[in-house]
């Protein structure tokens, strides 16, 4: 009897709040406002007796629009769309030539089509896909992308960049869809996607052969459906609610999936989602199993399901990369014994070292290196100037190496002696004919430890060149299996043991891997190698196939390896390196291409009308929400319209300045090589964020110089439209003499000495 009173009590409220809701629509009151005091008395009937109906949920109406309302919200959703698809596809064809970063990602989608195994610091989503765009429109994988500037003559690659620049065109209406949801304004939403359709940056960055677009476009689309699914709390476990839930998983997968950077967005995703289930927690009409469904259910939308759609697009890269390529070097021995082509696929070789044994020795670190040697000396002031001794990342002659005896006395015929445990040894470079060889002159980079060289010539030295042979968790005696066994190389006139320091060398050491001698013997994966390559016709050889790892396995070390190769981006001599600080004020743009009079010059740069603004807004934001929960906290008297204006401020104002943040700050921790473009997943959060200060939504609580400053800020926002024409030859091309000459199209215009176009 208490539930059907209950219920009926229920359908009671819901038929007076229709009831007011029409009353209102009838009236002088905002369609916004509307919306947002039926929200207030929802908010009441669902966290009270929708919720206690076991299993019943209120009929939420959530954003009610009038007729006039709905049109004029499609009618600026396909004029979004409209705007947004002109600006990117417009001369997506120029310049016809490799520009900037196309050099990698065009390449790498070569590189799909055909099924060569490479490696890259990203997720390999992005690649695949670029790779599948070319493919379905004709294009044949052939062309090298050696360098900007190399002409396409008649390669087809226009699908590569329309497919780019088509996930680009979709920013702006994703933006106006995700504005129009926080505000219920299709005013505000307009703005959003205005601000992004006619910003000059996110145009260049849209229309060339880049990760960006295919990542921001998956962050977007983790953002719109987060905020579609936050709609739908009214409505648990409905079909839109699962559609909504599903699809943010799916779009967090494909963030991760293109590059790391995904993981900031699943941060925001993960941070909204431990809100609501506190917010549930707190429901005492929810019963504890309706709330562990809850829990499950977003457990399966929000981390299984994106977890086994990541996991799976590995496996697919996996099954199509299955040649061997330019990557093989960044792996394993038994990862690249999977590849066709490599020279450990389906091989036999010896299975124990020997004197005379022609080698490669790789180190276990992943992406460690061979073991390397060339006719170039360390330079003046680097230690003793001899032969310079490297760990190189792909497979080369001047890895290879000769195995001899300590008395350089190998056996000439007959059955040659087997290398064991303990025994003393000298490693002849095969091209050069140098020992390797260390002293006690410091290394180049890693200051603690030695200098490791190449000395003497065809294969006479001194006793600097002996080295120990240790098998790790041997004992004297055991034999040194090829692949199988974790080496250790003890100098034995120092004492210290044969490190891959994982450093990178300037130019001089032609950027590979620093080597060292440590005297720090504790063992780790830098101070242990494998042999690899083993050539010995005087051995029987066995077959290599045993030695094919599992998934996860290859998952695990692919994972690793990125890892590592992203830490070890760092700046290059004299390259151009971008600082956090400098992205929001817009310092320094990016050359894509062309830097002179007579080259089709290209450059990455906001629009600065729209970048500075937007700034400006991320510090009036804060002020305005400081002074908003002031007067809520002091109880200033504010009528309902007000006070839904304040939350849907701080509420959605405050998700978005959330994803700024996490999009942004970060950075300032990392140690790798930064650049401009890293801003621009940040620069859409600070972009929709600024049109919450809307002069239709202003949120006025009886201080004035905040709504006159919204609107100070939104009249500079009509011009817009006239600063994308002024800035628009930084995205569509330029000719002619730079902007320092009065006979440049873009005289005056350089507003920033740091700007180089």
């Amino acid at each position: 009897m208490a539930k059907k009173k209950c219920v009926a009590q229920y359908n009671e409220e819901c038929s007076m709040l229709r009831n007011r809701r029409g009353q209102m629509n009838t009236g002088e009151q905002s369609p916004v406002s509307t919306h947002h005091e039926s929200t207030q008395e929802d908010d009441r009937l669902s966290e009270g007796d929708s919720q206690s109906l076991n299993g019943t949920s209120a009929q939420h109406d959530q954003g009610i629009y009038s007729p006039n309302n709905e049109a004029q919200s499609t009618a600026f959703f396909l004029l979004v769309v409209l705007l947004s698809f002109s600006t990117r596809l417009y001369k997506i064809m120029e310049p016809p030539h490799v520009c900037w970063d196309e050099t990698h990602f065009g390449k790498m989608g070569s590189y799909y089509i055909n099924r060569t195994f490479f490696f890259d610091v990203h997720p390999p989503l992005g690649k695949m896909l670029i790779g599948l765009a070319g493919y379905m429109t004709g294009y044949d994988g052939t062309y090298p992308f050696l360098k900007p500037g190399d002409r396409y003559e008649h390669h087809n690659y226009w699908g590569m960049r329309g497919f780019c620049a088509s996930l680009g065109s979709c920013l702006p209406p994703f933006a106006y869809l995700t504005v129009l949801e926080l505000s219920q304004s299709p005013t505000a939403a307009l703005i959003t996607a205005a601000v992004l359709a006619f910003d000059t940056g996110c145009i260049t960055i849209s229309q060339y052969i880049l990760l960006d677009p295919i990542l921001m476009f998956f962050i977007m689309g983790a953002v719109l459906s987060m905020v579609k699914f936050n709609r739908q709390r009214y409505r648990p476990f409905s079909t839109p609610w699962w559609f909504w839930l599903v699809l943010t998983g799916v779009n967090l997968s494909g963030a991760l999936g293109v590059k790391f950077v995904g993981l900031f967005v699943i941060l925001l995703v993960g941070m909204n989602t431990a809100w609501d289930l506190w917010s549930l927690l707190g429901d005492l009409h929810l019963s504890l199993i309706d709330f562990g469904k809850h829990v499950l259910s977003r457990v399966f939308g929000l981390i299984l399901l994106p977890l086994f759609l990541y996991v799976t697009i590995f496996a697919v890269h996996f099954v199509v990369l299955n040649k061997s390529g330019p990557g093989d070097g960044f792996f394993s021995s038994a990862f690249q014994s999977r590849l066709i082509g490599n020279n450990l696929h389906n091989a036999s070789m010896p299975e124990y070292l020997a004197y005379g044994s022609i080698i490669t020795v790789k180190n276990l670190r992943i992406a460690g290196g061979y073991l390397h040697s060339h006719w170039h000396l360390y330079p003046e002031g680097v230690g003793a100037k001899q032969q310079q001794v490297t760990a190189y990342l792909h497979k080369d002659y001047n890895n290879m190496w000769l195995v001899h005896r300590s008395n350089d006395s190998d056996a000439q015929s007959g059955e040659p002696d087997l290398v064991r445990h303990g025994d003393i040894i000298q490693l002849e470079h095969k091209e050069t004919t140098r020992n390797l060889h260390s002293h006690l002159h410091e290394a180049p980079l890693t200051k603690k430890h030695f200098q490791v060289t190449g000395y003497g010539i065809n294969g006479t030295g001194d006793p600097n060149d002996l080295w120990q042979v240790e098998v790790c968790g041997g004992r004297k005696g055991d034999l040194v299996k090829v692949l199988r066994s974790k080496v250790r190389f003890l100098h034995r006139a120092t004492g210290c043991v044969l490190y891959s320091s994982g450093k990178t060398l300037p130019k001089w050491g032609w950027e590979q891997v620093e080597i060292t001698c440590s005297p720090y013997l504790k063992e780790t994966p830098n101070s242990q190698w494998n042999i690899e390559d083993h050539i010995n016709t005087k051995l029987p050889n066995i077959s290599l196939s045993v030695l094919k790892p599992h998934f996860l396995e290859i998952l695990l070390e692919s994972h690793i390896v990125m890892i590592r190769g992203n830490s070890g981006l760092k700046p290059k001599d004299n390259e151009m390196n971008s600082k956090p600080w400098h992205w929001p004020i817009n310092y320094q743009g990016l050359r894509f291409s062309g830097v002179n009079e007579t080259e089709y010059r290209v450059y990455l740069l906001g629009n600065p009308v729209i970048w500075w603004l937007n700034l400006v807004s991320l510090g009036l934001y804060v002020v305005m929400v400081a002074v908003a929960s002031l007067a809520l906290r002091r109880g200033v008297q504010l009528d309902k319209r007000r006070i839904e204006h304040c939350r849907v401020l701080m509420e959605g104002g405050g998700l978005l300045l959330l994803g700024w943040l996490l999009h942004y700050v970060p950075f300032y921790t990392m140690g790798r090589i930064l650049y401009y473009h890293h801003y621009f997943p940040a620069m859409l959060f600070s972009s929709m964020l600024t049109v919450h200060l809307h002069p239709k939504m202003n949120f006025e609580i009886g201080c004035s110089l905040f709504s006159s400053s919204v609107y100070i800020c939104f009249s500079l926002c009509l011009s817009k439209p006239c600063s994308f024409y002024m800035f628009h030859p930084l995205s569509y091309g330029m000719r002619g003499p730079l902007a320092h000459d009065p006979d440049s199209t873009m005289a005056g215009l350089k507003w920033m000495d740091s700007w180089e176009f």
